[in-house]
């Protein structure tokens, strides 16, 4: 649907959700009276207006924990985007083990003295922390800071480190990254793919092409990469708690409104990213209409 003109109509009720400089906009067929679309098969649907026959994207069915998972990974993206906007108070963290680290439950043990020995230095932040496992079992964490009252943030590496006391980490300042939700996700839910893994007849390109899984390209720090889109999420055990927050780091409001005051919101412009997509609820069904505008590109 990228760079398609918009099949909303003005007065169908969206769900509008506002995260600073971010703002969703999402229709869904069964909140509406009309559809603007008619389903063809589970590939496929045909703009009523223009009679044109379009691809849905990778449909999703809510029948296993990966879907489950996404459904996570959207409040994560919300969380990240509705308190972190790239100011110099702001940084993320990496927090490593020196050893192949596979204990889910000390995992959030040293997290949790990680936090009071961070506490002892820095007395007013906000953090989200989010763990990532590799594909070797091993597991580390990705850390959001937000120091409050301050106008920069600055650790010394080795000093993390310290408090940390782990492994080794890295410090990021995100104030070039102008959607922080999507950077992280990069990380956490997809597979980067190397030059090698991206070669002729590769066995984790074909396992992932084989499980229905797409291979996507995105700028991360500047360079174009490919990943698989949700090659990660195997890896997460079933019903784990994947992140955890403080007290001031909230979700953002969402607001059901028509299609012609959610414009107002967003302004003329076309969206940056849209797409349609068949979701799958057991024997429910429901075609969803996205639509993601950004006020820094």
């Amino acid at each position: 649907m990228d760079g398609h003109e918009s099949i909303i109509l003005p007065s169908d009720i969206v769900t509008v959700t506002k995260m600073n400089h971010v703002t969703e906009i999402q229709q869904m067929e069964k909140m509406n009276n009309q559809a603007n679309i008619v389903k063809i098969d589970k590939d496929r649907y045909v703009l009523k207006e223009t009679g044109e026959i379009h691809t849905f994207n990778k449909s999703e069915t809510r029948k296993d924990n990966h879907n489950s998972l996404r459904q996570t990974f959207k409040k994560l993206r919300y969380l990240i985007n509705n308190n972190f906007i790239g100011y110099d108070n702001e940084l993320h963290c990496t927090l490593t083990y020196a050893e192949n680290m596979t204990d889910t439950k000390r995992l959030y043990r040293d997290f949790d003295s990680f936090k009071k020995r961070l506490k002892r230095k820095f007395n007013n932040f906000d953090y989200l922390d989010v763990v990532e496992p590799q594909e070797r079992g091993a597991w580390h964490h990705h850390l959001l800071l937000r120091f409050n009252g301050s106008d920069k943030a600055y650790i010394k590496n080795s000093d993390l480190a310290k408090i940390w006391s782990h492994g080794y980490v890295t410090i990021k300042n995100l104030k070039d990254v102008d959607n922080i939700g999507a950077y992280l996700s990069a990380y956490l839910a997809d597979i980067e793919l190397t030059d090698k893994d991206m070669s002729l007849g590769n066995e984790k390109v074909r396992q992932a092409i084989n499980k229905g899984l797409e291979v996507r390209e995105k700028v991360v720090d500047g360079e174009q990469k490919k990943f698989i889109k949700g090659g990660r999420l195997h890896l997460y055990p079933p019903g784990m708690n994947l992140y955890r927050k403080s007290k001031g780091i909230v979700f953002p409001e969402r607001q059901k409104m028509s299609y012609k005051q959610a414009k107002k919101i967003v302004g003329n412009g076309d969206p940056h990213y849209s797409r349609i997509y068949n979701v799958e609820i057991n024997d429910f069904e429901n075609t969803i209409i996205f639509e993601q505008y950004n006020s820094k590109k």
